[in-house]
């Protein structure tokens, strides 16, 4: 799914507010969060590569 710049944004100042809801400190999985953020993950050979719903992708090589 493709979005506009300003789609983009509105999807990232959303996923902030969402995330300033929440408490500050993780101590164990939270599968509604998860969920909530997180659209896909491909694991690579030498990475992983995680896909958040606002369309933001991080590469994590360790």
């Amino acid at each position: 799914m493709k979005f506009t710049n300003c789609e983009m944004k509105n999807r990232i100042a959303d996923m902030g507010a969402f995330l300033r809801e929440q408490p500050t400190v993780l101590t164990e999985y939270d599968e509604p969060l998860v969920r909530r953020l997180i659209e896909k993950v491909t694991i690579c050979e030498d990475k992983f590569i995680v896909e958040f719903k606002s369309g933001v992708t991080v590469d994590v090589n360790e």
